[in-house]
């Protein structure tokens, strides 16, 4: 069994509470091939219509998918759509606690796609805050189920379930009963008094939470963000944050800690409609699985990427997942090496090259890669073979063979490809590549390092990057030869 799968099936022993704010996405698709009369708009003849779970709805679904249990807490109206909000949520297998308030609208979002793109969204229902009757209802159930969970995440579209009130119980419950606490909403700050094991934001919520005008001329977002972790952390009270960015992946803030920034890949459809729940959830189930924060933050951007590009809000299952992270073959076998070179250089894209054995995959290396990524367009990655690592490391090692080592490695969202040398040092492959830069660790030095004079007539630059001195593969071996318990990365 793979360490996905181990990790995956851990999923089944926890038990979560979702408490926000449920809603209907639908998706009217047909097709326009005139104006209206009445006004310059396209008459859509809609061709399918097509109902998904929405809002914390769609968290509590893709948390169940996932394999754990779950338990939701929120309100809807007493109409047809609250009636199917709390139906698919019984067929899915989730815990449903909906308070149902007489005279309310449940939340229902419309979009009307034509030819796959989206022309128009109505928003309909209720949106101020529950009754003073059902809130006490909800009070209540919160304050039972609480304690019960392993984890809670709160999913707060700012729509009448997360009152003042709602929020103080919060806090009163973690200060007495602590939990593993997740907090995504359109007003972070607000949760601040609960003391957020993590937050996460999106962008444009992160834009508002530093305040108008902070970022103004930023056009990499991942690099204007960069600097305000601290900020971020503060602001929320979150011992971590993952601030989500779309198509440029995302960065996870942690107190003490390097940030870390997780890569999407680009997708022929830009729909993301609740790929940020679908993000949420993983990422607590990691962190409540005991995974580190790079390693949750793999795992989550790894399930937003199954369900970016359906075009419909989705959710990711346990199996979508495993496929994700080890399906996703970065390989490159040496005959086709010089092809996948001189794709990237007629894309004009920068290569970035490093190496190393990476037997025991840990945060040190994950830290490591994501900075050599960010120093490039692409990044390619040499592993040692076998028996190469047995020249350099002694018998017993390596601890994991290469098939297990290149399949972690192309897990990472940071790593572009992965290719296997035989000797001490990869001469033929930097020689095939010619990278524009080459990355080493900080225990190197021009002039320790054997490779020196060869990038030197390649004209490649050299780039050395500090180690986390506190992380290494010897130390975890020799943990666990001490009977200490790792936290290991998924597929690690």
């Amino acid at each position: 069994m793979t360490e996905v799968r181990r990790l995956l099936d851990s999923f089944s022993a926890l038990r979560v509470l979702v408490v926000g704010d449920v809603m209907l996405d639908v998706y009217r698709e047909g097709t326009a091939s005139r104006l209206c009369r009445e006004g310059p708009v396209p008459v859509v003849r809609v061709r399918e219509r097509t109902d998904c779970l929405g809002g914390a709805a769609n968290t509590a679904v893709n948390l169940r998918q996932l394999g754990a249990q779950v338990d939701l807490i929120s309100v809807v109206g007493d109409d047809a759509i609250g009636s199917l909000v709390r139906r698919e949520l019984e067929e899915a297998g989730v815990g449903v606690e909906l308070a149902v308030e007489a005279g309310r609208r449940t939340l229902a979002l419309q979009r009307i796609v034509v030819g796959g793109q989206l022309v128009a969204r109505f928003d309909e229902g209720s949106a101020g805050p529950a009754g003073a009757t059902v809130e006490e209802a909800l009070l209540v159930e919160l304050a039972h189920r609480f304690p019960l969970a392993d984890a809670v995440i709160v999913s707060d579209y700012d729509c009448g379930v997360c009152t003042p009130a709602t929020i103080d119980l919060l806090a009163r419950l973690q200060r007495s009963s602590p939990r593993l606490v997740v907090v995504d909403s359109k007003r972070p700050a607000a949760f601040r008094r609960v003391r957020p094991t993590a937050v996460k934001p999106n962008w444009s919520e992160a834009l508002s939470l530093l305040g108008s005008g902070e970022l103004d001329g930023i056009t990499e977002r991942a690099d204007g963000i960069a600097d305000h972790g601290d900020t971020i952390l503060e602001l929320t009270g979150a011992q971590v944050a993952a601030v989500t960015l779309d198509a440029d992946g995302a960065l996870l803030f942690e107190r003490g800690r390097p940030p870390h920034r997780t890569f999407a890949r680009r997708a022929p459809n830009t729909a993301a409609a609740g790929a940020g729940d679908t993000f949420v959830a993983a990422l607590t189930l990691a962190l409540a699985a005991g995974r580190h924060t790079p390693g949750a933050g793999e795992l989550a951007s790894a399930a937003a990427a199954v369900v970016v590009g359906r075009g419909h809000t989705s959710w990711c299952s346990a199996s979508d997942l495993e496929a994700e992270l080890l399906g996703a073959d970065k390989r490159i076998r040496p005959d086709d090496l010089a092809e996948v070179v001189a794709r990237h250089r007629r894309a004009g894209r920068r290569i970035v090259f490093t190496n190393g054995c990476f037997d025991l995959l840990h945060r040190g290396h994950i830290t490591y890669l994501n900075r050599a990524k960010t120093l490039g367009d692409v990044l390619l990655v040499g592993v040692n073979s076998d028996s190469s690592v047995r020249r350099l490391k002694g018998d017993g090692r390596p601890i994991n063979p290469l098939e297990d080592r290149m399949h972690v490695l192309g897990a990472l969202s940071c790593v572009d490809g992965v290719i296997a040398f035989n000797g001490a040092m990869p001469a033929d492959l930097l020689v095939a590549i010619r990278p524009d830069l080459y990355v080493k660790g900080g225990d190197y030095s021009v002039e320790s390092l054997p490779e020196a004079p060869l990038v030197a007539r390649l004209g490649t630059a050299v780039k050395f990057l500090p180690f986390m001195h506190d992380r290494s593969t010897t130390g975890i071996i020799e943990r666990i030869v001490e009977g200490d318990r790792v936290s290991w990365l998924p597929g690690g």
